[in-house]
C-alpha cells in the first residue's frame, strides 16, 4: 500500500514540476508595456491588425483585433520579395545557377537589347539599372496589362531604357525580382507559382499563401499570405535555413542574403519607410553592428505588413495588417519594436 502510495506521489510530483516549468516558460516575459502600445496604435494601424512574436521554437506573443486573425489571408505587397529571393537561393544551393550568372544566359532577349551585363545578383539587390517608376498603387495597376510574367520581363528587356550601368546604383522596385523569377521558369520549364509552392510554401506549411493571378504573376509584390504563414518563413530565416527539422535553405545562402549589397554606390530611390537602411538580397538590412554585420532584417510592404527578424535577440516578429503604410506609421512600427527590445535582451556584445 505504502509502495503504491509513493508511486502515485512520484507521478504527481513529476506532473507538478512540468506544470511549474511551463509557467516559468510562458511567464518569462512581461509584455504589459507592449500590450499598451499595441492597443494605443490600433487607430493608426487599422482595426485589422495581427502581431506575432516567435522565439525559441514557439510563438511567445500573439495579438489579434476584431475578426482579423493570425490565419486571415491578405495581400502583403513587397513582403513577397523576401519569399522570391529565398526561392532563387534554393537554386543557388543546388548549383543550378549562381548569383553572378548573367540574365542573358537564360533570357537572350536581354543581350539583343543591350542589357547583357545584368546579373542575378543585380536583380535581387535592385541594381539592374533598368529605368522604372516608383512603387505605388498606380504602378501595381499598370502591370495588369501583361498576360504573363514572360510578357512583362520581355517588355523590360525590349522597351525599358537603361538608367545606369548594372551594379552602379540602387533603385527599389519590382523589376529585378521579376526578372530573376522568369529565369527560374526558363530553367525548369515550370511556372513561378508552381516553383514557389514546391520549394517554399508547401515545405513551410504556408497553407494560406499564394502568388496566384489571372494575369501576369508578380513575384516582387503579388503574394497573399497570413501572419502565421509568414511567421513560418521568418522562423526558417531566423533558424539559419531550418524549419521543423528540415533544411529549406543552406546557412551559406542565409548569410549571403543578409550581406549588405549597396556599397560605394548611390541610392537612387528608396521608399520613405526604408530610408537609412541598407539592402541584402530580397530584404532590407534595418540594423547592423559596428563591423557591418546584419542584425535586424526586414521586408515591409506597401499594404502595411512589416516582418522582421532580430539575430541578436533571437526572435522574429510580424505586424500584419491591411492599411497602406506611410512614413508616419513607420514610427509606430519602430516604437513597437523598441518595446520588444526592452523586454527581450540582446545576446550580442
Amino acid at each position: 500500500m505504502s509502495q503504491h502510495f509513493n508511486s502515485i506521489c512520484r507521478k504527481y510530483s513529476l506532473v507538478l514540476c512540468f506544470m511549474l516549468l511551463c509557467l516559468v516558460s510562458f511567464g518569462q516575459y512581461d509584455f504589459s508595456n507592449l500590450d499598451k502600445k499595441f492597443a494605443d496604435s490600433k487607430k493608426e494601424l487599422g482595426k485589422n491588425t495581427v502581431m506575432l512574436i516567435y522565439k525559441d521554437g514557439k510563438i511567445i506573443y500573439k495579438k489579434e483585433t476584431d475578426d482579423f486573425k493570425a490565419n486571415s489571408p491578405e495581400a502583403v505587397a513587397s513582403c513577397s520579395k523576401w519569399l522570391t529571393a529565398a526561392l532563387v537561393m534554393t537554386f543557388v544551393d543546388q548549383g543550378k545557377i549562381t548569383l553572378d550568372d548573367k540574365v542573358s544566359t537564360y533570357l537572350p532577349i536581354f543581350a539583343k537589347y543591350g542589357k547583357s551585363y545584368i546579373t542575378i545578383r543585380n536583380c535581387l539587390s535592385h541594381q539592374t539599372g533598368i529605368k522604372q517608376d516608383h512603387v505605388n498603387l498606380l504602378s501595381i495597376i499598370d502591370r495588369k496589362k501583361f498576360a504573363s510574367l514572360e510578357e512583362e520581363v520581355n517588355d523590360f528587356a525590349s522597351k525599358k531604357e537603361i538608367d545606369f550601368n548594372p551594379g552602379t546604383g540602387f533603385y527599389y522596385g519590382g523589376t529585378g525580382l521579376n526578372i530573376a523569377a522568369r529565369v527560374l521558369e526558363v530553367i525548369t520549364k515550370k511556372s513561378f507559382d508552381q516553383l514557389v509552392n514546391e520549394r517554399i510554401l508547401r515545405p513551410l506549411a504556408m497553407r494560406n499563401t499564394s502568388f496566384f493571378s489571372d494575369k501576369a504573376i508578380n513575384p516582387s509584390g503579388g503574394a497573399v499570405s497570413a501572419a502565421i504563414d509568414y511567421m513560418n518563413f521568418l522562423s526558417m530565416i531566423l533558424n539559419k535555413g531550418m524549419y521543423n527539422g528540415k533544411r529549406i535553405l543552406s546557412e551559406k545562402s542565409i548569410e549571403e542574403m543578409q550581406k549588405p549589397t549597396v556599397i560605394n554606390v548611390p541610392f537612387k530611390y528608396v521608399p520613405k519607410v526604408a530610408e537609412g537602411y541598407n539592402y541584402g538580397l530580397g530584404e532590407w538590412i534595418q540594423e547592423a553592428d559596428e563591423n557591418g554585420k546584419s542584425i535586424v532584417l526586414s521586408c515591409p510592404g506597401l499594404f502595411g505588413t512589416w516582418p522582421w527578424i532580430d539575430n541578436c535577440r533571437g526572435y522574429a516578429c510580424i505586424i500584419f495588417t491591411k492599411s497602406i503604410i506611410s512614413e508616419h506609421k513607420r514610427e509606430i512600427y519602430l516604437d513597437l519594436k523598441k518595446a520588444i527590445e526592452e523586454i527581450i535582451p540582446s545576446n550580442c556584445k
